[in-house]
């Protein structure tokens, strides 16, 4: 009979081992920047974090969700009036459509440890103007002293989100006005439990 009432008891020591906490994402500690691709060269800028969290259980990544603010989209490569009209356009219909999807999501839908370093294989759900796909990326990932780091570069191709501007996949003829489809968000999170 002990053994019998013994059992749920382990059982729930065990759960409580594997317990997830919960890390805020800090906004302003947190980065992404971006860089986009084209014939002539590259375009690099920065994108803010809007919110999310992280979740960490038995000395690892559990998972988590960050929203970016596709409202602060910024070009740090060009100046003045070149760059606000970068920014004009990656904001407008032709790109992003901000005005009606402001914000983009990722959902993190598996964290598989690659090694004891703190590398990743990330899994998630990606939703551009209402699109959500599967992307995967490497990332590294520390927790110490109740915050957690983590950084990693996705790389995403815009053409399965409907962003098909000057893309080479559906228009013809474009020459040097080609933009490549993939673009690299460079993602830096700092989270605080």
């Amino acid at each position: 009979m002990k053994k019998l009432l013994l059992l749920p008891l382990l059982a729930l020591l065990t759960m409580a081992a594997y317990v997830a906490d919960t890390y805020t994402v800090d906004v302003a500690s947190s980065t992404i920047v971006w860089t986009g691709y084209k014939v002539t060269g590259k375009h690099t800028g920065t994108v803010k974090v809007k919110n999310g969290s992280l979740t960490w259980a038995d000395g690892k990544l559990t998972g988590g969700t960050f929203d970016i603010d596709m409202t602060s989209i910024t070009d740090t490569d060009l100046e003045g009036e070149w760059a606000a009209k970068l920014v004009g356009h990656l904001k407008s219909d032709d790109f992003f459509g901000v005005e009606k999807h402001p914000t983009t999501k990722f959902v993190i839908t598996k964290a598989i440890p690659q090694d004891t370093k703190g590398n990743y294989k990330i899994v998630g759900n990606l939703t551009i103007k209402e699109t959500t796909r599967e992307e995967k990326f490497l990332a590294s990932v520390s927790e110490s002293n109740g915050k957690i780091t983590a950084s990693g570069k996705l790389t995403v191709d815009r053409s399965n989100y409907n962003v098909r501007y000057g893309s080479g996949s559906f228009f013809d003829g474009l020459g040097d006005k080609t933009i490549y489809d993939e673009f690299d968000l460079q993602i830096s999170l700092v989270a605080n439990k």
